[in-house]
């Protein structure tokens, strides 16, 4: 790795680490603040509305990088929500939560995809290694954030943003000091600006022949994810007030840390990807059951250590899944799919989350939303199972059941 683009991977890498932290010391209190004072509603509302702005973002992302390089761009989206977050501790009320959410979505929409665009810049033979570390970056990032949410559960929203505010603004500095311009070292070219600030060409990978089904069950997942983050802190506030909102992130992040690779390195070598998937929902089953039926700190750490199987084997095994049955001439148009339907997933998941907390209290039905989403993610492990022996998505692309005959009963090696 040349000297350029070990910088620039110090760059990614501590970007990611601080907004991760900075993320997860915010998110949690507020919703549990806002859980307490308003309802789960308007704290679902505002969560939602990072989502919007994310996903508003993928439809300008393209013309800010092209104009400006992907550093700047970086820098750009950065900013925003550095300001944003900053600005978080000076309002009051829903409506100002909102608004300042929708920049804190749109910021982030802006920075991220400029932070993997500069690791997919980097050569084929030193992307896993870089990828790598940015998962890291992030899974420590989370762990932190989330240790250091619970010092800073118990202060002023002002102190709290003002302290969020100076990690952004980290990420600013690290990330302008380090990336280069155009995240690759060369000048992009934006001579006569024939790339449009904002285009809804993303819309284009929307649809992929004979895997929509396939995406949908990607968006049931992600609003389950996002039903956890914003139900558990709303759930820790009603009935483990003695702990704080961020508790079961420290659970989580240290789960996932722990666990990710050898747990999928064993599921994966010796399942489907199908099959990987259907544990990993089963796994979030559990947790749900658990949360809704015993809705203590006992039953909160058993409902954490068994979620996260979610992230550990779904995510990495739908990404195999998809590869084998979308033919490539239309893994480009997947890719955009896949963001899509996770950020339509992630819209739903924190609306819904706040609604069922709100629905399972006035309907005097303890734990109610967890019994939703626990039907939910057991349904869509049956779908996992169901779909592991059906065809690809064209005839030429042959199923995980004849890759198996056709090496005589070993198992293929996902990773």
């Amino acid at each position: 790795m040349t000297r350029e683009r070990r910088r620039a991977l110090v760059g990614v890498v501590g970007g990611i680490l601080l907004a991760n932290t900075g993320s997860y010391i915010w998110f949690p209190v507020l919703v549990a603040t806002l859980g307490g004072s308003d309802s789960g509603f308007w704290a679902g509302v505002v969560m939602c509305m990072t989502y919007v702005g994310r996903l508003l973002a993928t439809f300008c992302y393209e013309g800010i990088a092209a104009r400006s390089g992907v550093r700047t761009a970086v820098f750009l989206g950065t900013a925003l929500e550095a300001v944003a977050l900053g600005l978080m501790g000076f309002v009051d009320g829903v409506l100002a939560y909102s608004v300042l959410a929708f920049f804190i979505g749109f910021g982030s929409g802006t920075s991220f995809p400029g932070l993997k665009n500069v690791l997919v810049s980097f050569p084929e033979d030193e992307r896993p290694k870089a990828f790598s570390a940015f998962q890291m970056a992030g899974q420590v990032g989370l762990f932190g954030g989330a240790l250091s949410g619970a010092l800073l559960a118990d202060v002023e929203l002002r102190t709290l943003f003002t302290v969020v505010f100076v990690f952004f603004a980290g990420f600013c500095l690290i990330t302008s000091a380090l990336l280069p311009r155009d995240g690759s070292g060369r000048t992009p070219d934006t001579a006569g600006g024939r790339v449009p600030l904002f285009s809804l060409a993303a819309f284009k990978g929307i649809e992929v022949r004979g895997a929509t089904r396939y995406f949908l069950l990607s968006a049931a997942f992600w609003s389950l994810s996002l039903g956890f983050v914003v139900g558990i802190p709303l759930h820790m506030e009603e009935y483990v007030p003695g702990w704080a909102p961020s508790a079961p992130f420290w659970i989580t992040g240290l789960s996932v840390l722990v666990l990710q690779y050898p747990l999928f390195q064993l599921f994966s070598k010796r399942f489907s990807p199908g099959a990987v998937m259907a544990v990993g929902l089963t796994g979030m089953t559990v947790a749900f059951v658990a949360f809704g039926a015993g809705r203590t700190a006992p039953w909160v750490v058993v409902g954490c250590l068994t979620v996260v199987l979610g992230e550990i084997l779904f995510v990495p095994s739908f990404d195999l899944w998809i590869s084998r049955r979308v033919p490539e001439d239309r893994l480009a148009k997947a890719m955009g799919a896949m963001h899509f339907f996770r950020s339509a997933g992630n819209m739903a998941g924190s609306l819904a989350a706040g609604i069922l907390f709100d629905l399972s209290r006035s309907l005097g039905v303890a734990g109610g939303n967890w019994y939703v989403a626990a039907l939910l993610a057991a349904g869509c492990a049956l779908v996992c199972l169901s779909g592991r022996h059906s065809g690809a998505a064209d005839g030429s692309r042959r199923t995980e059941d004849a890759e198996v005959t056709e090496n005589e009963g070993t198992v293929r090696e996902n990773v």
